[in-house]
């Protein structure tokens, strides 16, 4: 059994070690500094990046955290410690449901909500679109983060005088927070790489950001319409863009493990 459990093991890493491999092979060939600097270049002319794009997707993940973060860790906030019995569960439970949702929904959800009202695709549309698909993921870690705070904590500021409010801003959440900070990181994570809600929302644009009520690119949806394109030069952008969005959540996950690294509270 230790020898299946073993062989299962590596059969597991098989797919993203090659995913990984292929990505990274194909992105170095296609990586020079004028990816970061200028804009997508018309098909099969020479030079040209993406710096459009990766500004595009540092804003709508941007826009997409500060409605996300401050809803999902308040919502945790409530289930934990103020809410009844009954009414956490159903929060709980429209929660996993919100998690499983495709993406693309929300990207529908997103346009009938934004874009329609708008007028217009845009960033802003694009990081609210992100921001459902961010605020399950939030909430469950917090919750979870929350509920493992001894209660001795609790009590011992209980004892000490400290109101509910003090009691949560000054002991409950500094205990959590490096479980926090590793469920928006990874949530971040998510939404960098979505592209179904992106196409609904803030589509696509060919030149550098340009107001949040604008179409703006993204290294996603940058990814999507050079790699299936017959062009052999927004191919190759196209592998570059992945490489790039693969270090992004890379990046990301890194600043998640060593969050986590402190686990006492202090």
């Amino acid at each position: 059994m230790t020898a299946i459990a073993f062989i299962c093991g590596i059969l597991a890493l098989i797919p993203l070690i090659a995913v990984l491999s292929y990505v990274i092979i194909q992105g170095f060939a296609s990586l020079r500094p004028s990816l970061f600097t200028e804009l997508p270049p018309p098909p099969l002319a020479p030079g040209g990046g993406f710096g459009n794009a990766i500004i595009g997707t540092i804003i709508m993940v941007g826009i997409g955290a500060l409605i996300s973060i401050p809803i999902g860790v308040l919502a945790a906030v409530y289930l934990t410690e103020f809410s009844s019995g009954k009414i956490a569960r159903w929060v709980r439970f429209s929660t996993n449901i919100l998690s499983g949702v495709p993406s693309i929904i929300a990207g529908v959800f997103a346009y009938g909500i934004v874009v329609v009202t708008i007028g217009s695709f845009s960033a802003f549309a694009g990081g609210v679109a992100l921001s459902v698909l961010m605020l399950p993921i939030i909430v469950k870690t917090t919750d979870e983060a929350l509920q493992l705070v001894s209660d001795d904590l609790r009590q011992a500021a209980t004892g000490l005088g400290a109101t509910n409010y003090q009691k949560v801003v000054w002991v409950i959440l500094p205990a959590a927070l490096p479980a926090i900070v590793t469920g928006s990181t990874l949530a971040i994570a998510r939404a960098a790489g979505e592209t179904a809600p992106l196409l609904f929302t803030a589509l696509f644009s060919q030149y550098w950001f340009d107001g949040l009520f604008k179409p703006t690119a993204s290294l996603a949806v940058l990814v999507y319409n050079f790699a299936i394109a017959p062009y052999k030069n927004w191919q190759a952008m196209a592998w570059a863009a992945s490489l790039i969005l693969v270090l992004m959540v890379l990046l990301t996950s890194i600043i998640a493990r060593l969050a986590t690294h402190r686990k006492k509270y202090t």
